[in-house]
């Protein structure tokens, strides 16, 4: 399989440790419209944008924002990332994504999953005592509607309706849906018996420790009966690309510290130190930050320990001067990304050669 590499974001709107200042959310949504236009000029091959409901993010209508990109582009492929479909409404994501694949002409993807932030709930309505069935609930019904126009359903968190059609249909035979993981085996498990492609938010400690969640997941698309060898695996970390290591850390560590420190307080998490950072940026660390040769290097260490076909590089953390997020894209596209493809496709073919794969 093709070896993806892309972005995304959270449309943050955190203050600028440098200058105080807080951008507003209208500001920041056409940042990342530009930002989108760019990694499609230089050749990345997907971006996303998530979703929060609180002040320190712009992103709660994901749909809009990568249609708005999606006029402005030509390849990129255009996700959610992710998707909060616990508290969503099946039938309106379905249709707000099949029209962003109208719009994008074929290029849009779901990525669902039950939310790292419970914002969503009581702004919606929902009880997070049913966080689990929700979810469950809703993506049967979600994969339902993907693969038939018309649909009946009967469940216990949604209205029932008998023989609706569902518009408009995506110009995609079938609109790509991934689960989003921070790792929960129940969650890959899930992926697996469905035969959906998974994406492992890997933020923290060593990625290697996901190698045996990949491997159940895996083994449960096998034992549902699909395919394993065709399935795909994302891997979604945070980094930053620079001309050197010294502008990566400068740049990269305070605004990442700052929103650590931020979010953390909420989580009951230590504080996000200096030394913490140096570990994490290590080659089997989770943060991918550098140089290009140092950003690629690790990709490809990872791709080859984990057999992810997909990297999506979550980028900024915090607030970031755009212009220095527009030099990390153009460098992850024209640098990090040919770097990483080459090697990859040189390792695959020889493998292929020896018999291995």
């Amino acid at each position: 399989m093709k070896m993806e590499i892309g972005i995304d974001t959270f449309v943050e709107t955190t203050p600028d440790v440098r200058t105080g200042n807080t951008i507003t959310h209208a500001e920041r949504l056409r940042q990342v419209v530009e930002e989108i236009a760019l990694a499609d000029k230089v050749g990345l091959d997907i971006f996303g944008v998530g979703e929060h409901h609180r002040k320190e993010f712009g992103d709660s209508a994901s749909a809009i924002v990568l249609a708005a990109a999606a006029s402005v582009t030509k390849n990129i492929r255009l996700t959610s990332s992710v998707t909060v479909l616990s508290a969503a409404d099946p039938v309106r994501v379905f249709q707000e994504f099949a029209t962003l694949d109208g719009i994008s002409n074929g290029r849009a993807e779901i990525i669902v999953g039950r939310g790292s932030m419970v914002d969503a709930f009581p702004l919606f309505g929902f009880d997070l005592n049913d966080y689990e069935t929700l979810f469950e609930e809703k993506l049967e019904l979600l994969l339902k509607i993907r693969d038939s126009e018309k649909v009946t359903w009967r469940g216990g968190h949604r209205p029932a309706f008998k023989d609706l059609g569902i518009y408009p249909r995506p110009v995609q035979e079938q609109l790509p849906v991934w689960i989003g993981s921070g790792g929960n085996p129940e969650s890959a498990i899930r992926a697996g018996a469905l035969g959906l492609p998974l994406v492992l938010a890997i933020i923290g400690g060593s990625p290697l420790r996901f190698a045996p969640i990949v491997q159940l997941y895996k083994k449960a698309a096998a034992h549902a009966g699909h395919d394993a060898s065709k399935l795909r695996v994302a891997v979604h970390s945070l980094g930053f690309v620079a001309e050197n290591m010294q502008l990566v850390v400068d740049r990269y560590f305070p605004p990442t510290q700052a929103s650590f420190n931020l979010f953390g307080k909420e989580r009951h998490w230590g504080d996000y130190t200096r030394s913490r950072f140096d570990a994490e940026r290590t080659l089997e660390g989770s943060l991918y930050v550098g140089d290009p040769e140092t950003v690629a290097e690790k990709i490809i260490y990872m791709r080859k320990k984990l057999g992810f076909t997909r990297f999506i590089l979550h980028m900024p953390v915090g607030t970031m001067p755009h212009d220095e997020v527009m030099k990390a894209i153009e460098l992850l596209g024209t640098e990090v990304a040919p770097r990483v493809r080459e090697e990859i496709a040189r390792w695959e073919a020889e493998e292929e050669e020896a018999g291995v794969r």
